[in-house]
């Protein structure tokens, strides 16, 4: 098989791996003596939400609405799926997250709110806090998201601008919760998947504007002086861990980066490879990371060491862009490219970057792939890759090339994927 095949076909397996339609059933509690409630949020939600109808008993009562990305939807027949916006809020996530809480409020002691949790949800669960308006969450969401902030450090802040996040949605809920989580995140810390609707929030409004002054986000008026006041006791917290609401909240990560990889691996070692696995867990700038990933290709292929060839090394985690250019990138698609450049057309090294969700940033491509000839040609279409990495344009240079990963929308999320093939 073909280097880009194999690459390509790993990537298939690692979302395979990821099935709700496996995943979810193992976890699927007893219908209570009430309704079962079912709400959700995230890209996997419809998934989640279809496998939950599949396996639920036909006479015993089910009910809910999930919120997931515009065109990740999925037909359902108990269950509403509601289409909002990421990785920026719209007027359809403060629609559908309000309507959620009211559901979430409405559920009784009797009754059971199943959670379904994935990577996204922070944005598709968007219900500014009192006293704020969705322009002004929009906007702090944008100035992080392009500061180059690791996820947990923007979700800190999220959680302090809303009526659904950092365990809002238990303290508002009387009825038992069973929160199934495809986790997005390093660590696999239900605290910042979707920023933790269902789980305790140990940050507080302090670290909230700690996080902005860390990364230049200069906010509105309106949420400076919502997070002054929060911070000087005008507003309570978010629930710590120990709050009582949480006697009643189960929250369970049923999959994450690590699955992907491990479905990955098994594709790999299927066809002769030996897959060496770096982690769920990488983080950093997009080409520094590429540069780490670089050297080591280079050792094994040029010296057989630490791993002789072939070898597929498979990591995840979630990498960041500063952004300062004026391109269209993609922090997947800068990971490939710096790779590229790093490489510098070094024979036997084939890779792959990916977002597991099918979106790599706000393009319609997952991400990336390159290969030893990917400089050579570029050149002959006259694309100058440091110019375009540059400008954030990797997301241009790899189009160019026909080298974009484009598969649609997956209805998962576990986050970045990467694989790098060396013969």
């Amino acid at each position: 098989m073909a280097p880009r095949d194999l690459l390509i076909g790993s990537f298939h397996a690692a979302l395979e791996a990821l099935d709700a339609a496996t995943l979810l059933p193992p976890h699927l509690p007893a219908p209570p003596a009430g309704r079962t409630v079912v709400v959700g949020a995230g890209k996997a939600a419809a998934a989640m939400a279809a496998a939950v109808e599949a396996h639920w008993p036909v006479d015993a009562p089910l009910e809910g609405l999930v919120i997931t990305r515009h065109g990740h939807g999925l037909p359902t027949r108990r269950i509403r799926v509601a289409e909002a916006g990421h990785p920026l809020p719209d007027a359809a996530s403060e629609v559908a997250a309000r309507e959620l809480l009211a559901l979430v409020r409405a559920a009784g002691p009797d009754d059971l709110v199943l959670a379904l949790v994935s990577g996204g949800g922070s944005s598709l669960l968007t219900l500014p806090a009192e006293g704020l308006d969705l322009a002004d969450v929009t906007a702090v969401s944008h100035a992080l998201l392009r500061s180059g902030a690791p996820i947990a450090d923007i979700n800190r802040v999220r959680k302090h601008l809303s009526r659904t996040l950092g365990g809002r949605l238990a303290e508002a809920c009387r009825a038992p919760v069973i929160a199934l989580i495809v986790s997005d995140v390093a660590g696999d810390d239900p605290a910042t998947i979707a920023s933790g609707p269902f789980a305790p929030d140990p940050s507080t409004w302090t670290d909230a504007m700690t996080v902005l002054s860390r990364w230049g986000v200069a906010p509105p008026e309106a949420v400076r002086r919502h997070l002054e006041r929060g911070a000087r006791g005008e507003i309570a917290d978010t629930p710590k861990p120990g709050a009582a609401c949480f006697a009643r909240v189960e929250n369970r990560v049923v999959a994450g980066g690590r699955t992907a990889l491990l479905g990955a691996a098994e594709f790999f070692a299927a066809h002769g490879i030996t897959p060496v696995i770096l982690g769920d867990t990488v983080e950093g700038e997009a080409r520094e990371v590429a540069a780490v990933f670089a050297a080591l290709a280079r050792e094994i292929r040029l010296h057989g060491s630490p791993w002789a060839p072939p070898v597929a090394l498979l990591s995840g985690g979630e990498t960041s862009v500063t952004v300062r250019g004026g391109g269209q990138g993609g922090r997947n698609a800068e990971f490939a490219l710096a790779l590229a450049l790093r490489l510098d057309g070094l024979e036997g090294v084939h890779a792959l970057a990916a977002d597991t969700d099918g979106i790599d940033g706000t393009a319609d491509n997952a991400g990336a792939l390159i290969g030893p000839d990917s400089l050579e040609r570029a050149r002959a279409l006259r694309q100058d890759a440091r110019a375009r990495l540059e400008d954030n344009d990797a997301h241009c240079f790899f189009a160019a090339l026909g080298d974009l990963l484009v598969t649609g929308p997956t209805r998962t999320n576990a986050n970045d994927y990467r694989a790098i093939l060396i013969a």
